[in-house]
């Protein structure tokens, strides 16, 4: 009779432990809804459970038009009185970035991304006679490959927050070349932000916290890119430190809205490439690199939550700038488009 009371009151604390770990369970932060995943240019914004695959597509199309010095536009004129041959006009530019991820564990999430870049310029030369000459320059390649981790530190009361190490191995080229009036038919290399990649070993680490209700969800992510010692040329591209900040609502159980506001600061390139000459191009002029941002954004996520394709998600993002101010003679940033799917085994 003894053992058969401890045997029920096994099974009642068994009982027990499992509702309150599905209570738990039930009461944490969720991922598997269209407001589960931050907007889809916010990298890093997630994890998974152990076991957890993520295959993702990302396309990103930005544009840059006219020019600013610090926070005013100037014309071409000025730049060129500044005592530059060449100015940029515009640089449209387009991403594909491919991602991975695999959680080995509750607590890790490992991940991979690789991206392909085309950057296109166009430009005037002014000539001795006062005449300008239009122009345009081009390159194209795979990027720098990433490689990194996210550990979960809590998920609990609708509540997460997970941190993210990722190194950025210098795979893109730094050795771009193109014509130019001046140097046809011989290519030359091409000045900073044409290149493909940064060629110098980085570090991305970043904060994640998450918040959940039944219909909103919000984060908010502090990130900074670190560069290790310089490149081939010489050279690494400025440190740069973000804050993002975003809120979606769930308006089915497959779609939700979001906005975002994102406040960022680059620093200016370190070193010099000696291949280039500054006062030939406001581009290959390091005091013209780097500045403050602030940007908006907003979109949608489009989540299958049941049947064949379960889990797969399509997110798609506007982003505009709010305020800029760059160091020295730069493009203007306009807007840009990012759109992405993802699919969660």
């Amino acid at each position: 009779m003894k053992s058969i009371k401890i045997m029920c009151l096994g099974i009642v604390m068994f009982l027990t432990q499992q509702a309150n770990t599905q209570e738990n369970k039930d009461n944490n932060w969720k991922g598997n809804r269209p407001d589960g995943h931050a907007p889809i240019s916010v990298m890093a914004d997630h994890y998974h459970e152990k076991g957890g695959f993520m295959f993702s597509y990302r396309f990103m199309n930005m544009n840059m038009e006219g020019l600013l010095s610090g926070a005013d536009a100037i014309s071409n004129d000025n730049a060129h009185n500044a005592g530059y041959m060449v100015t940029p006009l515009k640089m449209p530019m387009q991403m594909h970035m491919f991602g991975f991820m695999y959680a080995p564990s509750n607590k890790i999430t490992l991940l991979a991304m690789a991206n392909i870049i085309k950057n296109n310029m166009d430009l005037q030369m002014r000539m001795m006679n006062g005449n300008s000459v239009p122009f345009a320059t081009s390159s194209s390649g795979f990027g720098d490959v990433k490689l990194g981790m996210i550990y979960k530190f809590i998920n609990k009361n609708q509540q997460s927050f997970h941190g993210n190490l990722t190194f950025s191995l210098p795979t893109g080229s730094i050795s771009e070349n193109d014509q130019n009036p001046m140097s046809a038919p011989n290519e030359i290399q091409l000045p900073y932000p044409m290149q493909i990649g940064t060629g110098s070993f980085d570090s991305n680490l970043g904060l994640t916290y998450l918040g959940q209700t039944a219909m909103l969800s919000w984060g908010n992510q502090l990130s900074t890119t670190i560069r290790f010692g310089e490149n081939s040329d010489e050279y690494a591209f400025g440190n740069t430190y973000g804050l993002n900040n975003w809120f979606a609502i769930k308006a089915t159980d497959w779609l939700s809205f979001s906005a975002r506001l994102e406040g960022k600061i680059v620093d200016k390139i370190r070193g010099v490439n000696t291949n280039l000459t500054p006062t030939m191009v406001t581009t290959a002029d390091t005091q013209n690199s780097g500045g403050t941002f602030i940007n908006s954004g907003f979109g949608f996520n489009l989540y299958v939550p049941k049947g064949k394709f379960k889990d797969l998600r399509l997110g798609f993002e506007i982003a505009s700038p709010l305020y800029q101010k760059p160091n020295g003679i730069q493009l203007k940033q306009e807007e840009t488009l990012t759109v992405g799917l993802q699919y969660a085994l």
